[in-house]
Parts: C-alpha cells; structure tokens; sequence
C-alpha cells in the first residue's frame, strides 16, 4: 500500500510538473528523487482553502491554465461543509471525474458482498441530490458535486438513473422533490443513493402523497441503501420506520475534493481508496498540532500511510489529481486496522465542542445520541449543541427534534449527558468541575430545515452541523429567536 501511494504522489507530481505551482514547486526535481514524499514534504507547505484560494486557486477561477493542474479547470464544486456561510470552490477536473467513476464502479461491483442479487439492484438507481443545472462563468460551470457528476455519468448507468434529466435539471429543490414524488409510481427502485436527511424526507412526501403504509408498497424491489456526507445511525430508527422489510445500507466517503472510501461489505467500517488519484498524508489531531479552534499549529506533526495508528485521530491532509497540493481537508479520520486500511471519519476539526476543555467530537456527540435514542424509542430526527460561558462556568445547549412526543427533552439530555461521560473521559473531568449545566430545546424538525433554506443551502449535499459555532451559531440563534417569538 505504502508503494501504491508512492506511485499515485509520483505520478501527481509527474503531470502537474510543467503548471505555475509544479515549477514553483520543483516538482521535476522531486519526481527525479529516489522518494519523491521526503522532498514534497519538505518544499510544499501544508495549506487550508482560503491560503490556498489567495495564492493560487483564484488565479485558476479566472480561466487561466496550467495554474494548479495542467489545462483550464472546467468545473467548480460549490461547497460549503458545515463550518461556515461561504461557498468554497473546490476544483473538479476530468482526471478526478474519472477517478470517481472508478470507485463508483468499484463500490458497485462490491455489491456481491451484500448477497443481493445485481438484477434485482438494477431496477432502477434512485439518486437523490442538487441539481444538474449548473451555472457557466467563463470557461468553467459551477454547481454541487452531485449536480456535476450527474451530467458525467458513466453510459451504462443511464437505463438505470432516476429521476433523469428533466427532473434534475428543474434549479429549484424544491420543485425537483415534488417532481419525484409526482412520479415515484412511474418507477421499480432496487437501489437509492443520497443524504440521509433528504431521504427520508423523500419518502416521507410520497409515503404520504400515495397514502402507503410505507415504501415498499410502491416499491417492492427496494434492498439497498448508499448514504454519504452524514453519519446515518442518528437516522436510522426513525428512517426504519418508513420501510416495510429489511433493507441493507453502506457508507460511502465522498466530498466534493474527492472519494475517499466505502464500505466494501455488510457490517464493516469504510475501507480507504489508495488507488484514486489521491495522495494521503496524515495530522494527529491533539493540542501540538491544532490549536482550540481547530486551525493548525506551526510546524506540525505530519506522516504518511506507514506510520498511522489504529485508534489515533488524524486529519486527513490530501493531493489530488484535482490540483489540491497538501490540502487540510478538515475531515478527522481514525483507523481501527491500519493493515486493512479501515477507518471511521470522526468530525471535523473546528467542528468540535470544547469550550472548557471536554474534547467533544462529532463522533462522540453521534454515539452518544443514539445510544439514548435507542434506550427511549425517541425517534430523533435531527439535533445540534453549542457551548456558553455562564457565569464562572460553561453550559452545553442542545437543540433536539424528536418523533416520539412522551419523551421529554429533559430525560432525553441527562441520558446523552450520561453517555457522553462514558465515551470521553475529559468530558466527565468538566462535567465535575467546569461545564456546570446541559440543557436541552424541542424543536420542530422544519425548524432546522427552514434554517437551511433561510442560508440558501438546500440541496442534496446539505446537512445540518451537529456542533454550532462562531457565524453559523449566530444565525441559527437568530433563526431560533425569530421562530420562537410567534
């Protein structure tokens, strides 16, 4: 595996030789090195997107070529994450295109391990995400990722796609979801791919449309499920309920600066894609190297594939053949075999909750509200938290949508409370001596959808940030305010 990677930074370095960053960057000297990784570390600095926007991706949003990546870049993914209001354009080239396709593919042909049988899969492929309007500026179109890949779908998928073209090209989302719905009955789904959140609220609308008990009265062949962008298990009880017999799902790992992994077979952990055009080096995720909002520290501890630890959270920090060069991702991943190259994505890191010291992260604060959720039969639907100064100590605020109304917010809170001092030790420490409350708000689930909408971010690739902080809390408090006040 450790030569694989060798090979994929070889070859990025080999194409990209010749463009304005390769030459800067003396990447004709590296690829004539014995180990190229050793001099790439050495020359070319660890860079977040608004470093790396100002000195070199702003250049190559104004068409000129050869900036980053050889050619002009002919699309731009519109990403925001969950950190923050402004849209990040992340490069999107043919060579990543077809690196994707690749482990779509992949991942398909992995179904086997599902045991489901590839006719039944192949009646028709429900992909539920933005829009494939995409908006042209000069040389290149920008848009979501999905919407992207949309209009780069491999040809042999096409007899299998819904909603098609003139559904997904509708700019409005939702003008696509009520379109369908109006023409779910047209189709026999075997598989859906899509964001947890956009779904459920998918069959949730023709559920109720069709007056069904539950979607398998409308489609019977349903058996599959590919989730991606969000942890699924805070959605799992409650999407369960909207199903009529067992379907299996799987997670896939993919973001708009590429795809990272899936999970190859049933019951195991997302398995990382060495082979994609992708060159992965890793940031243990402590104190030395980020400081307590998240941002990297000078000088940090960085290493590659052949030295992570199973059990150690690392943020990922990438080079793709999309012309990202030593990227901080921002993901947070943490192995459980280092041999077989699984892992688990563990938050983001300024999307974490320690505002006295607790550690929260997003895979902590996921755990421990399903752990409750299954304890209560709450039905949670979607939830987030943020912390306060109060007084001489802190408080945690959650903010919770639940199903199941004869479950207070007050018992639901001290249960999660409970587990999260099971799960994080330093979180137990503050609860003693420093985070002196924790609080809990119902909310109806349309209170956080109508958030998103009120940000511009409805689309298929959107989700609710489980830790509010810094402009994002702002507008959510805001947003909360305004509700509550009628």
């Amino acid at each position: 595996m450790v030569q694989q990677q060798e090979m994929q930074l070889y070859k990025l370095l080999h194409k990209a030789r010749k463009t304005e960053f390769g030459r800067h960057h003396h990447f004709s000297e590296m690829t004539a090195a014995a180990t190229p990784s050793s001099l790439f570390r050495a020359i070319v600095p660890i860079t977040d997107y608004d470093t790396f926007y100002q000195k070199w991706l702003r250049f190559a949003l104004q068409d000129e070529p050869n900036v980053t990546w050889p050619g002009i870049i002919p699309y731009y993914a519109l990403s925001s994450g969950t950190s923050g209001a402004a849209s990040k354009y992340i490069p999107v080239t043919q060579d990543m295109l077809s690196s994707m396709t690749r482990s779509v593919m992949r991942s398909f042909f992995d179904l086997v391990h599902f045991k489901i049988p590839p006719g039944q899969v192949l009646k028709s492929i429900l992909m539920i995400g933005s829009g494939t309007s995409l908006q042209r500026d000069g040389q290149h179109y920008t848009g979501d990722l999905s919407g992207i890949m949309g209009l780069n779908r491999p040809v042999w998928l096409e007899p299998y796609y819904r909603p098609g073209r003139q559904i997904t090209d509708l700019k409005d989302w939702n003008s696509r979801i009520e379109a369908i719905v109006q023409n779910a009955e047209r189709w026999d789904i075997g598989l859906v791919v899509g964001n947890p959140m956009w779904v459920q609220i998918v069959f949730e609308k023709i559920i109720a449309h069709y007056g069904l008990n539950h979607i398998h009265e409308l489609w019977p062949n349903f058996r599959f499920y590919a989730h991606s962008g969000v942890f699924f298990e805070p959605y799992r009880t409650s999407f369960e309920k909207l199903l009529g017999k067992t379907v299996l799902d799987a997670d896939t790992y993919l973001a708009s600066e590429g795809y990272f992994g899936y999970q190859p077979k049933p019951g195991s952990p997302l398995k990382l894609l060495i082979n994609n055009g992708i060159y992965y080096e890793f940031v243990p995720f402590n104190d030395r190297n980020f400081d307590e909002d998240g941002n990297l520290r000078e000088h940090p501890e960085v290493v590659g594939l052949d030295q992570v630890q199973n059990d150690v959270s690392y943020a990922l920090v990438i080079s793709t053949n999309a012309g990202l060069w030593r990227y901080l991702l921002g993901d947070t991943i943490m192995f459980n075999d280092v041999e077989q190259l699984t892992f688990r994505i563990t938050g983001r890191t300024k999307l974490f909750l320690s505002v006295c010291g607790e550690h929260l992260s997003v895979d902590n604060i996921n755990e421990a509200v399903r752990r409750a959720d299954l304890a209560l039969h709450a039905g949670v639907r979607e939830f987030a938290v943020a912390g306060f100064r109060e007084g001489t100590g802190w408080a945690h605020q959650w903010w919770i949508s639940m199903e199941n109304q004869a479950v207070s917010p007050e018992v639901f809170i001290q249960l999660v409370d409970q587990h999260l001092k099971i799960l994080n030790d330093d979180y137990a420490t503050e609860r003693e001596f420093a985070l002196h409350h924790v609080r809990a708000t119902l909310l109806p689930c349309d209170t956080f959808y109508n958030w998103l909408s009120s940000q511009g971010k409805m689309n298929g690739q959107t989700k609710i940030p489980r830790v509010m902080k810094g402009k994002t809390l702002e507008h959510w408090l805001a947003h909360v305010t305004t509700v509550n006040s009628f």
